[in-house]
């Protein structure tokens, strides 16, 4: 038989599960971002908290490394310079780099809403190539790149 192993979640559920003030928050980036789920919010919020690990890491190790990350970090499309830039991100910067808001934005959709059915319906091209994954991270180099699909008449 194969090797059947675990996948791991991508992110770790909040500490207060019904607090009001957490609650009434993450439904208004929700809504603000056209997210499935709360889950999409904290997925978010673990990758932003990555970041801030390895940039507290590197802080001390002040050489080619931290510029690397600080290059990758900017490839993604985040706006950082320094660690204290780093530090200072919120879920929201990377909820900005979705495709799902890329496509919103850009006018191809009425409402937010709308660029995830276009998304998940095939409709949208990056690069030359069919994405349906609305959380698909658009790097600085894909901006310009996104288009609709020709329809058929």
């Amino acid at each position: 038989m194969g090797d059947i192993r675990r996948k791991h979640n991508l992110y770790s559920r909040p500490k207060k599960m019904f607090e009001v003030s957490r609650i009434e928050n993450d439904n208004k980036i929700q809504k603000q971002y056209g997210l499935k789920s709360k889950t999409e919010i904290w997925k978010a919020t673990a990758k932003v908290s990555a970041f801030r690990t390895r940039a507290k890491k590197l802080i001390s190790n002040n050489g080619q490394e931290s510029k690397e990350f600080f290059n990758r970090l900017q490839n993604i499309g985040l706006d950082v310079k320094v660690t204290s830039d780093v530090l200072a991100l919120t879920p929201e910067a990377v909820l900005e780099r979705r495709l799902q808001t890329f496509v919103f934005k850009k006018g191809f959709a009425k409402t937010i809403l709308e660029a995830r059915q276009l998304i998940t319906h095939k409709n949208v091209i990056v690069n030359g190539r069919i994405v349906n994954i609305p959380s698909f991270n658009v790097s600085k180099n894909l901006e310009n790149k996104i288009s609709l699909k020709e329809r058929k008449a």
